[in-house]
């Protein structure tokens, strides 16, 4: 059972990456396409999946179109109970599906003066009351679903769906340095931390820009997650490999890490290791043999 999901840019579409983290993070078979939400042509991308006219669009594998977030991850919970989209525990699971829902909802002040931007922070940025409040609120609700669970990073101990939800909320709070609380602050940092979070960013950054949507009259500041290994793209080879450590086809493509040369398949392949070489399991056990 293979889903389709459609998604936009990486670097700024908050809603598809909580789309592809519902799939990735719970081992649910997924194909990603990509729609042109900033190239432009995202209405024709769209137009086989009809009603659908927004990002992320999941595709069941009956057929079956969804456009909507949070009717995405209710009918991946129906269908995928093993998976552990949310919590086992029946208040755990409540509370879980309250915040989820709320973070869907609200917090329009937060989103509004945060556009999420994965390529870097900002140095100036001052919150108004309007952001302020929000943050007191989504302080609130981290705070209770904390004290409900075990020890664990995540909300609820175990990463569930309403971490799914949240994880563009943290990159905000990062991204403008927004003032939380050290406990909140922890939950921010194991998702700037966290693999798939990272790999989201990485994949982001192999596509540039010009002009940079939503740029901001204020200082960039570099990005506040894990520094990464110094790699760059290089031209030519020989590398270390023989097949990309994605794929497995013929290495076409190179990069340098460590006075070291490794090979990919393809750009993508070498430009998302390129952005953060860590987050990349296969690839660091070439690296690292």
């Amino acid at each position: 059972m293979t889903y389709d999901l459609y998604i936009g840019d990486r670097t700024f579409s908050s809603w598809s990456m909580r789309g592809w983290l519902m799939l990735r993070a719970f081992d649910i078979a997924y194909n990603v396409h990509m729609v042109g939400l900033y190239g432009g042509t995202m209405a024709d991308d769209l137009a086989p999946l009809a009603p659908a006219r927004l990002v992320p669009v999941l595709k069941t594998p009956e057929g079956f179109v969804l456009q909507d977030t949070l009717a995405m991850g209710e009918t991946l919970h129906e269908r995928h109970p093993e998976a552990g989209l949310y919590p086992a525990d029946p208040a755990q699971r409540a509370f879980a599906r309250w915040i989820t829902a709320e973070m869907h909802s609200g917090f329009g002040a937060l989103r509004g003066a945060c556009p999420m931007n994965l390529a870097h922070g900002w140095a100036d940025f001052e919150a108004s009351d309007a952001v302020k409040a929000d943050l007191e609120r989504i302080e609130t609700l981290w705070a209770t679903a904390r004290g409900m669970a075990s020890d664990g990073p995540w909300l609820f101990g175990a990463y569930s769906l309403a971490d799914v939800f949240y994880a563009p909320v943290a990159a905000r709070i990062a991204g403008y340095g927004l003032p939380v609380s050290e406990q909140a602050q922890a939950y921010v940092d194991a998702h700037l931390s966290d693999p798939l979070f990272r790999q989201w960013r990485a994949m982001g950054l192999t596509k540039s820009y010009d002009p940079m949507p939503y740029r901001e009259a204020k200082t960039e500041s570099p990005w506040p997650g894990p520094k990464r290994l110094p790699a760059r793209a290089v031209e030519t080879g020989p590398s270390e490999n023989d097949a990309c450590p994605y794929s497995g086809k013929d290495v076409t493509h190179f990069m340098e890490l460590d006075g070291r040369i490794f090979g990919f398949c393809n750009a993508f392949c070498r430009d998302k290791t390129v952005n953060d070489p860590a987050t990349w399991d296969k690839f660091m056990a070439i690296y690292q043999s």
